[in-house]
């Protein structure tokens, strides 16, 4: 049940957060809508490599995102097609694949891979490319960077490094007698 739960939650939050970028992308680039090539959505993901589980879910999401679009008339009467490469789960792989996809693929919108490591490596060339950016599941990425283009897909709220850990001091500070230590098992 977890599991079905997991697929689902990240297949809807892939789709969403392409949605908003791809929509985002049109108010204020209306000419190409004109334009009858695909839209072009790149990104790296994780498919080997530890995050590969996650990666792979994420990615079958963005699909059934694409092929419902498409069988919809697309986006503004464009086809859309996914261009993306696996990072291997190694954040190393990052930086080349986004600069990949931006200079060599020129692909229209560039949407972050699965985790907080995949997408935080991504940054320097997205600021550098000046493109808004959209990561899943990625926590607190911008915190450092500041880059008003960033978006993030993390239910989570606005505070992402405390918000994980909220529940567990909620029911900590319920109990009777009050735990005076606390012990985090990795």
């Amino acid at each position: 049940m977890i599991r079905r739960f997991k697929t689902k939650t990240c297949a809807l939050l892939a789709g969403v957060a392409v949605t908003l970028l791809a929509g985002g992308m049109f108010i204020t680039s209306g000419a190409q809508a004109q334009n009858k090539e695909p839209i072009k959505i790149g990104f790296g993901q994780s498919l080997t490599g530890f995050l590969s589980p996650n990666g792979k879910q994420a990615l079958l999401g963005a699909e059934i995102w694409r092929d419902r679009v498409n069988k919809e008339g697309g986006l503004l009467g464009r086809k859309v097609e996914l261009v993306y490469y696996d990072d291997k789960s190694s954040p190393q792989e990052v930086p080349g694949i986004y600069t990949k996809l931006l200079d060599v693929d020129k692909v229209d919108l560039v949407v972050g891979g699965y985790a907080t490591n995949q997408n935080a490596p991504a940054m320097p060339v997205i600021i550098r490319k000046g493109k808004t950016y959209i990561s899943l599941f990625a926590l607190d990425v911008n915190s450092q960077f500041k880059y008003p283009k960033y978006f993030s897909v993390l239910p989570t709220g606005p505070e992402t490094k405390t918000s994980f850990t909220e529940g567990f001091f909620q029911v900590a500070g319920a109990q009777k007698p009050k735990p005076t230590t606390v012990a985090l098992a990795f």
